[in-house]
């Protein structure tokens, strides 16, 4: 922020008779009227003093604030991208096990079409026996 800086001075106060202090602080008052202001090095500025000093605070409090908040976003960013990563992570599992659940209902229906094949052998077999047994009794 700037400010505006006149080239004005005043002299210290302690040359200055009691009568040049009293003029001398009601110019400052009447310059204060106006809006302008002394500083500690008796330079006219336009802002008061202590508005500039809380400015400056204020200032550099936003500049902590600005710099906590980057701190937290960088934060926020590695928690996002392990959540992410921990998310891509679970999907493949899932995608596993469904794989593996998928591939487990297709042994059982393999099986189980096996096991009529295998019992159809077996009652051609059980027919074939008893055609050779009614031969052989024959």
């Amino acid at each position: 922020m700037t400010h505006l800086l006149l080239a004005a001075t005043i002299p210290s106060e302690q040359n200055f008779s009691r009568e040049a202090r009293r003029e001398t602080a009601m110019a400052k008052d009447i310059l204060g009227e106006a809006g302008l202001h002394f500083d500690e090095l008796n330079k006219l500025r336009v802002l008061d003093p202590e508005v500039t000093q809380q400015t400056i605070e204020l200032k550099e409090e936003c500049k902590d604030f600005v710099d906590k908040i980057g701190q937290f976003q960088k934060i926020v960013g590695g928690l996002i991208e392990l959540v992410d990563q921990l998310a891509k992570e679970a999907e493949n599992e899932k995608m596993k096990a469904i794989g593996a659940r998928n591939l487990l209902k297709s042994i059982a229906k393999q099986r189980e079409a096996q096991q009529q094949q295998l019992q159809a052998l077996i009652a051609e077999k059980k027919m074939q026996l008893e055609r050779v047994s009614l031969i052989i009794v024959i």
